[in-house]
């Protein structure tokens, strides 16, 4: 095994506050960061002051390996800058087979996910008790495409909260969907730049959505929610509920 190491890092939503504090001390040791420079926040890269700093926006995935592979045979700590989490739609897969391959050593370091932004900048649980214990997380079929099961009118039917990346650009598309197992009047939200200075909440229902999203001019970095859990009634828990034993509370 090569004495390398590549860190796959997740950025967070954008609020450099929101980067983990292992994030914070690989971006200030790292002498060479690989950024998506049009969805990772420049704030965040300010933790990075004494590393090289290359956009990979610009560049296909051969031209991103070609880079990180000599970096870190040179010997340099290198950090492939995600936004969110590199779990959640990263493109990390082909990477890492690429770094296999090369026998480099790597790291997934997770981060906080725009879908939990989201969720905090509505001040919203996503699971509430009797009424959602489930949530979906799916993006549009675009330039992408999505497989059939997957479909959003497919996973509409089970009525339960529903994250939608990638998707605001599509959201005529979505709503046509959404309602093959939505009312009109469930509850749905976006969130565009969630955690950011430019954060803008658009709070609404599935019969609106397309034009209310049309009307706030959104039409990227936005999750869009749909459920009746939005709507944040419901059952208490009964984690706290008085008489209900658990192992620390008889």
């Amino acid at each position: 095994m090569i004495d390398a190491k590549v860190y796959f890092l997740g950025a967070g939503p954008g609020d450099p506050e929101l980067l983990t504090l292992k994030g914070m001390r690989l971006l200030e040791q790292a002498d060479t960061v690989i950024h998506a420079g049009s969805l990772v926040h420049p704030d965040v890269l300010e933790f990075a002051k004494r590393a090289e700093l290359i956009d990979s926006a610009p560049l296909c995935l051969d031209d991103i390996m070609a880079i990180m592979v000599e970096r870190a045979r040179q010997g340099k700590r290198v950090v492939r800058l995600h936004s969110g989490d590199p779990a959640f739609y990263g493109a990390i897969k082909e990477q890492i087979a690429r770094l296999r391959q090369e026998d480099i050593d790597y790291e997934v370091v997770p981060g906080v996910s725009s879908l939990g932004a989201a969720a905090a900048a509505l001040a919203c649980e996503l699971t509430v008790p009797g009424v959602s214990q489930t949530v979906v997380i799916t993006r549009a079929a675009g330039r992408t495409p999505v497989p059939e099961r997957e479909d959003i009118s497919q996973l509409a039917v089970h009525g339960a909260t529903l994250a939608i990346f990638l998707s605001a650009g599509l959201a005529e598309e979505v709503q046509q969907k959404l309602l093959q197992g939505y009312t009109p009047e469930t509850p749905a939200a976006v969130v565009q730049n969630a955690s950011r200075a430019n954060q803008k909440i658009i709070r609404t229902q599935v019969g609106k959505l397309a034009a209310d999203v049309a009307a706030a001019g959104i039409h990227r970095t936005a999750i869009i929610l749909v459920g009746e859990a939005l709507a944040q009634q419901g059952d208490e828990s009964l984690l706290y509920r008085k008489g209900f034993s658990h192992g620390c509370r008889d």
